[in-house]
């Protein structure tokens, strides 16, 4: 199962001020994160963002809260995304039948979202190069336990060239140049 750019909403989960610090590797899930979230301009893959109760957290971390859409970040207390009302109305208003996630942490919000659009029939892709957990075997069992619930676990690349789909799109040379 490919992903496909006209079929795609890339989700990304909470990677806020006050919790993307103490991650393992921030720095990884930043820059691919940031990656994915160009890609996705270049290629009009629409766009959402959770916040975990951003007085707590904090907002996104201005890394890639600078490359979001006007009006896709969606506040939530639930941990799955799934279980906010707004963002299931958001997403159903975008008519799309692949979620590509990633953010933060990966075996808390976004394992649960993750868990949570499988649920309802979504296919998703969990971007491990671009989740992240405070430590690195809570990440493992996260990818380990989406992978056996059904998700496609993927890289940054992966996802940007299968987007793309053929040398042949005219963002070719964009989309190439973020792997570089």
């Amino acid at each position: 199962m490919l992903m496909s750019a006209a079929q795609s909403v890339l989700v990304v989960v909470d990677v806020q001020e006050r919790l993307c610090p103490v991650m393992d590797d921030p720095r990884r899930v930043l820059y691919n994160g940031a990656r994915l979230l160009r890609g996705a301009a270049l290629l009009d893959v629409p766009v959402l963002c959770t916040e975990q109760y951003p007085k707590g957290l904090g907002p996104t971390m201005i890394d890639l809260r600078e490359l979001l859409p006007e009006g896709s970040v969606i506040e939530k207390t639930a941990f799955g995304a799934m279980g906010e009302g707004h963002f299931r109305h958001a997403l159903s208003g975008i008519g799309r039948t692949q979620i590509v996630l990633c953010g933060t942490e990966a075996h808390v919000c976004v394992l649960q979202t993750a868990l949570g659009l499988r649920a309802v029939d979504f296919e998703v892709f969990m971007v491990a190069d671009a989740v992240g957990s405070r430590r690195p075997e809570s990440e493992r069992v996260a990818l380990d336990r989406a992978r056996d619930a059904g998700c496609s676990i993927v890289t940054t690349e992966m996802v940007l060239f299968e987007w793309l789909g053929d040398k042949s799109n005219p963002r070719f040379r964009d989309v190439s140049s973020l792997v570089k």
